[in-house]
């Protein structure tokens, strides 16, 4: 190798290593104070850009916690004015009970009225009161309307009209239905003063049947019996279950007279056959149309009264319980048969019956009906079968053995819907993530004494007050269950974010943050070689002195 001073290689070689390991050193030094890999872009373009979009998604997922315990406080107000609204509704019903105490009198009554329009209140205070953070939790809106005819109807065949007939109709016929579906139908009118009710179905195996309430009949309902006197619309559903159950346990293919008549006589008919008798009628013209094969209502009572006599007379236990035990034991069996066998042949068949009434039906009228006096001359009562006397608002118990859930016990019952439009919601959406989707929604509907049909709560109706407060303690509950349910979630994506943020979190600190026992070992390394190059280019820049040593 020759020597010359006009080439300096070796010291710009020397110098470009000690450049490069003193640069090396200062990044090291420079990760290792800052505890980062990742200064800059430089360091690790891709890796800079995956740590940015993770602290992003860790800033949101904090916030989201706080949103959350936000949320979390906001439900454990409105379960707390839930648990008040539970508890004076529980209050109201203690109230309900106790009006049904036969030994209270009306100003006690109105007493406990007093008290439960003081609840009421709160009701509506706590309901349309419960807020957080300035804003209401359950909405103070009401969207639905419903029909408050219609509703007092559902209402008094739920506390004590159905129930109460079908008990009838097993106690003195012994039927009772099969468990097929009875459909109440409000949606079916006449006019006022026609068919006040009707049932329509078949004999079908397993066919439903549809009891049919004439609204324009049934209106302005503000007792337990319903309507006025003497038709109280009580008897009119007693008439119509008769049909009900009949249609469901016999062959039903009997004469008009005794299937209508059997229906009056559940709950006695004697003013409709003194209002028939006063309007000029006699006794020998009522009993002749049904004995020639007419109709009237009035008539076919009178004929099924006798009847109910004669099989007792003749031996018959029960009556006419007795007959219709025969039909619904022998369900394809018409009157004739059933006649001819529960008689031992006395009545050979319908027209035998028929023949007998026409010869003593008017007599019977005359003689033996009592159409003066309280009882109404059903079946079971003090003129029929010498039982107590029932008066046209008594004639049917304002309940029987069934619930206001199932009224029936051998029935299905489905009411229809009253409500038009919708159930007016306050919908709280929660951001519970860091991303557009990572949200939950909560309904809150109103708890105020209108939403739970509350509002014209009458203590002195017992049995309806009952139903609209059991009513109104399942909304609420039903309301207090969605809160806990959406509580649970809140602390299930609670656990959830916290838990995707500590991986998150590891996963960034193994892109950005720096391995010091690898830096550290890296930084020695630089720092060794960063001193060889400073002796080597010390060395170099030494190598011109040997040639002025030649010159010498």
């Amino acid at each position: 190798m020759s020597l010359s001073i006009n080439d300096s290689s070796l010291s710009l070689h020397a110098q470009r290593k000690l450049a490069e390991q003193t640069n090396e050193a200062t990044r090291l030094i420079a990760r290792l104070g800052a505890g980062a890999r990742i200064q800059d872009a430089a360091d690790d373009p891709a890796g800079q850009a995956v740590v940015r979009r993770m602290a992003s998604r860790l800033s949101g997922m904090s916030q989201a916690m706080r949103t959350i315990n936000d949320t979390t406080s906001m439900l454990q107000v409105a379960d707390g004015a839930l648990s008040n609204i539970t508890d004076s509704l529980q209050r109201l019903r203690e109230l309900a009970v106790a009006s049904g105490n036969g030994a209270y009198t009306d100003s006690d009554r109105n007493t406990l009225q007093a008290e439960a329009n003081q609840i009421l209140a709160h009701i509506n205070e706590t309901g349309n009161g419960a807020s957080f953070n300035g804003q209401a939790i359950f909405t103070p809106q009401i969207v639905r309307s419903e029909d408050k005819n219609k509703r007092a109807v559902l209402d008094s065949l739920r506390a004590g009209w159905l129930s109460s007939a079908e008990d009838m109709v097993q106690q003195y016929y012994g039927l009772q239905g099969d468990g097929v579906t009875l459909k109440i139908n409000l949606d079916t009118t006449d006019g006022q003063g026609g068919v006040l009710a009707s049932v329509t179905g078949s004999t079908a195996p397993g066919s439903d049947v549809t009891l049919n309430v004439d609204m324009a009949d049934f209106s302005n309902i503000t007792t337990p019996d319903g309507g006025s006197g003497p038709v109280f619309d009580d008897r009119v559903i007693a008439h119509e279950m008769v049909h009900a159950v009949m249609l469901r346990s016999t062959s039903f293919n009997f004469p008009q007279w005794f299937t209508e008549g059997t229906a009056e006589l559940i709950h006695g008919a004697d003013e409709r056959l003194a209002g028939a008798l006063a309007s000029g009628q006699t006794a020998a013209g009522i009993v002749g149309t049904i004995a020639g094969g007419g109709f009237s209502y009035e008539g076919g009572y009178v004929a099924s009264r006798y009847l109910h006599d004669r099989l007792k007379a003749m031996g018959v236990a029960g009556g006419m319980k007795g007959l219709m035990t025969y039909l619904n034991q022998n369900r394809a069996a018409d009157l004739d048969t059933a006649l001819k066998a529960v008689t031992g042949g006395q009545y050979q068949n319908t027209a035998g019956f028929l023949t007998d009434f026409a010869a003593g039906g008017a007599n019977y009228i005359t003689n033996k009906m009592n159409l003066t006096n309280a009882d109404t001359g059903a079946i079971g009562g003090l003129d029929a079968d010498s039982g107590p006397s029932r008066d046209a608002q008594g004639v049917v118990p304002e309940s029987g053995l069934g619930t206001a859930a199932q009224p029936l016990r051998n029935f299905k019952v489905e009411y229809p819907g009253l409500s038009s439009g919708s159930q007016a919601m306050r919908r709280v959406q929660v951001q519970v993530g860091a991303d557009s989707g990572d949200v939950v929604d909560m309904q809150f509907a109103a708890v105020n004494t209108s939403a739970l049909g509350l509002a014209d709560l009458d203590m002195h109706n017992t049995a309806v007050a009952l139903l609209h407060i059991d009513d109104a303690l399942a909304s609420v509950t039903e309301q207090r269950v969605q809160v806990g349910a959406y509580s649970n979630r809140m602390d299930v994506v609670a656990s959830n974010v916290q838990t995707s943020t500590q991986n998150l979190e590891a996963a960034r600190c193994r892109i950005q943050d720096v391995d010091y026992a690898g830096s550290t070992v890296k930084l020695t390394r630089a720092q060794i070689l960063q001193q060889a190059a400073s002796a080597m280019l010390t060395q170099a820049n030494g190598e011109s002195r040997a040639v002025l040593a030649l010159l010498r």
